[in-house]
């Protein structure tokens, strides 16, 4: 180099200059990264925090006058029935109608062949004769010893004495007749008659069997029942009993019959209960005309319980059941749990009517998440986002 170069400072503000952007640079990094990281930090802390809250879903009260059915058990009877029982002792003369034969009332079912009777009306017959025989005697004799009684040929305690004993006979007389008259009785119920209009369900006798007089010690020999109309007898719950009245709606379905239902209506109730099964007997009526339910059926009763318009109702799975007893957990404006007691005031099988404990316009926790207590944050679920979320294609 000669010396009348000029001096290398250029290279050295260069070197100087590169050095600081690069310092600069390294700073720059630095710092993003520092920056990053702490963003990365924040959001993850947030992600954390907002995992830890709970998502519930919320539901409000409803149901409020919803109309509930019960579904009972029940047994069907004809609505009027008679066992047919011997009233005087033979042999079976003849029968006409046999089961499920339709009859009307006073048509005749049987005829009873009663020689021993005949034989007693015979001689209460004969017994009727002399009394009246007797009795004529006396009469004519009464009036003869009358007329002598004003000649003083006889006196008149022997006068009195053949009235009295007129008067006896005559009731003598009157005692036969009416022998006669019980023997006839019985002889018209050699004849056994339907009582009202119905339908022979039962016969258990036949020709030349041996009938025994009276409902002890004999058999009956028919049974009539009227069809047309059944009695259905249901064991409700006690703690339904208040809301099911006479002239309460019923619907009747059996096995025979599916997909077919017919109405009835609660007539009455037995006032007390069972003790052994806890239930009250109620007797509903249900139209046969038609003949299409068979008594002593079974049928199953579906029985109209009257609207509620204060309960409110909430799903099964709201109920929480801890030592403290049967709560529901509400959220509150501030999306904190809020836990309310309450009671049970009919139990529908998936609702449950409440009968106090919330309002119309509280936000019920549908299941609420284990371990949830009081003044807890939760999250609550947009049930319109849950509604439009796209299903998942099937695999």
């Amino acid at each position: 180099m000669s010396p009348d170069s000029p001096t290398p400072t250029f290279s050295h503000r260069t070197l100087r200059l590169s050095g600081l952007v690069f310092v600069v640079v390294a700073l720059i990094v630095v710092i993003t990264g520092i920056v990053s990281r702490a963003r990365a930090d924040t959001r993850l802390r947030d992600w954390t925090d907002t995992q830890a809250v709970p998502t519930v879903a919320v539901i409000a009260p409803g149901g409020a006058g919803a109309a509930s059915t019960l579904d009972l058990p029940g047994r069907l009877e004809a609505y009027s029935r008679a066992s047919i029982f011997a009233r005087v002792s033979g042999y079976l003369k003849s029968w006409n109608v046999d089961i499920g034969s339709p009859v009307k009332a006073g048509q005749l079912l049987a005829e009873i062949e009663t020689p021993d009777l005949d034989q007693q009306l015979l001689q209460a017959k004969a017994d009727l004769a002399s009394a009246q025989a007797n009795a004529a005697l006396a009469s004519t004799t009464a009036k003869r010893w009358q007329s002598m009684l004003g000649t003083d040929a006889i006196s008149r305690q022997e006068a009195d004495e053949k009235t009295g004993d007129l008067a006896t006979k005559q009731a003598m007389v009157k005692a036969a007749q009416a022998n006669v008259d019980r023997v006839l009785a019985m002889k018209g119920f050699t004849r056994i008659v339907a009582p009202f209009d119905g339908i022979v369900t039962a016969r258990s006798t036949d020709l030349g069997a041996l009938i025994n007089a009276g409902g002890g010690a004999g058999q009956e020999l028919f049974v009539i029942s009227d069809t047309k109309k059944l009695r259905v007898y249901v064991s409700v719950p006690q703690s339904y009993t208040t809301n099911i009245k006479p002239g309460s709606k019923a619907k009747i379905s059996v096995p025979e019959q599916p997909g077919k239902t017919y109405a009835a209506t609660v007539e009455s109730s037995a006032q007390a209960v069972n003790t052994a099964s806890g239930s009250v007997l109620m007797q509903l009526a249900v139209d046969n005309a038609n003949s299409e339910l068979l008594p002593g059926g079974f049928a199953n009763v579906n029985l109209q319980l009257p609207q509620d318009l204060t309960a409110l109702n909430v799903p099964a799975s709201a109920l929480m059941f801890d030592a403290s007893g049967l709560r529901v957990a509400t959220v509150g404006k501030d999306n904190k749990v809020l836990l309310k007691q309450v009671t049970i005031a009919r139990d529908l099988g998936k609702v449950i009517e409440l009968g106090s404990g919330v309002v119309a316009d509280d936000r019920v926790i549908e299941s609420p998440p284990d371990g949830i207590a009081d003044g807890d944050v939760v999250h609550v679920a947009d049930p319109a986002a849950k509604k439009d979320a796209p299903a998942k294609p099937k695999a």
